[in-house]
C-alpha cells in the first residue's frame, strides 16, 4: 500500500510503481468511485468491447450454446410468446 499527499490544488501523484503495474500513461482517464470511507480510482477502459469480451466466460464454459438457445426458444413457446 502506498501513501500520497493531497496538494494545495487537491491533486495527487500516482507513484511510478503503481502506474507501471496498472499500465497507466499521461492522459489516461480514471473513474472515481466513492463508497463509504473509500475512494477508488479505476482506469477507464480504452475499448469497452475488448474490456468486456470474455467477462464471465466461465459461466458458459460447459454449456452447448446451440442447445441452450433451442431450449430457451421452446420455453418462450410454452409461455405463449412468439419469436
Amino acid at each position: 500500500m502506498k501513501a500520497v499527499k493531497l496538494s494545495k490544488k487537491y491533486q495527487i501523484a500516482i507513484p511510478k510503481s503503481i502506474r507501471n503495474k496498472m499500465g497507466l500513461s499521461a492522459g489516461d482517464i480514471l473513474i472515481i468511485d466513492v463508497s463509504k470511507d473509500k475512494i477508488n480510482l479505476i482506469p477507464k477502459p480504452r475499448n469497452y468491447t475488448e474490456h468486456t469480451k470474455s467477462l464471465h466466460s466461465e459461466i458458459w464454459k460447459n454449456i452447448n450454446i446451440d442447445e441452450y438457445i433451442r431450449d430457451e426458444r421452446k420455453s418462450w413457446d410454452k409461455k405463449g410468446n412468439k419469436y
